[in-house]
């Protein structure tokens, strides 16, 4: 418990750069305070102590405005920036190293019994208000934008984006946990290309109506204007929502 009460203290220097002095993030980080207190919870509950978890978890929310059930796995190193509103259900696991931003939820689906929260492998960033319900599987080095709402599992080094969360490669590029504003956005870029389409296919109307266009080219257009889904953009949009 102490190993990852000193990793979760380091890792506030290390990404948070209004992070000044030692005295500063003890007692004016929701975030490190949450996980003081979840800890010591989360150890009373494996001795299957009744009352007691829960109400060290229900004073945590009160000062820290996030709420950690004390069954829930939390690995070393984890980073909750600001925190407020963060709900992180029963059966969720949390690798090491990840991110969470304020009005995260990692919650359940239903009344099931059992694991029904999400696992996060390591190094797994959340944005603002991300929702990841059920249980479902994120991979490592998966970054999730923020208002995204993840229903199913996400392989890893993947990027999460939209409502539903659709899948988005970034393969031989390395973004930093903090490089929000590089998320990519995979809707303006379909929306791009369907634009594109008639665009074209209103410029070859046009060209009919003037008799630009012979029989043959126009039986050309018929076959090649088609909206294609094998189009690269447009088929990583629609494959993204089966994750």
């Amino acid at each position: 418990m102490f190993e990852a009460l000193r990793a979760d203290f380091k890792i506030v220097f290390e990404r948070d750069p209004a992070a000044r002095n030692w005295l500063e993030v003890l007692f004016c980080y929701p975030g490190l305070q949450a996980l003081i207190f979840h800890r010591i919870a989360h150890r009373l509950w494996n001795t299957k102590l009744p009352f007691v978890p829960r109400f060290i978890s229900h004073i945590s929310r009160f000062i820290t405005g996030i709420e950690i059930h004390p069954g829930a796995t939390v690995g070393k190193g984890v980073f909750i920036d600001h925190g407020m509103g963060v709900v992180v259900g029963e059966t969720a696991i949390i690798g090491d190293y990840c991110l969470i931003y304020q009005g995260v939820t990692l919650g359940g689906t239903g009344k099931e019994s059992g694991k029904r929260h999400p696992t996060l492998g390591d190094n797994v960033v959340i944005g603002a208000g991300a929702k990841v319900l059920g249980n479902i599987q994120i991979g490592n080095n998966v970054r999730i934008g923020a208002g995204s709402v993840v229903l199913r599992e996400v392989p890893s080094d993947c990027t999460v984006v939209g409502v539903p969360g659709r899948v988005v490669y970034r393969a031989g590029e390395r973004v930093g946990p903090l490089d929000h504003d590089r998320l990519p956005d995979s809707e303006a870029r379909v929306i791009r290309a369907l634009v594109d389409r008639i665009e074209a296919l209103e410029q070859q109307l046009e060209d009919l109506k003037t008799d630009k266009v012979s029989q043959k080219e126009l039986a050309t257009i018929s076959q090649g204007s088609r909206c294609r889904l094998e189009d690269k953009v447009i088929s990583e949009f629609l494959d993204g929502a089966g994750i």
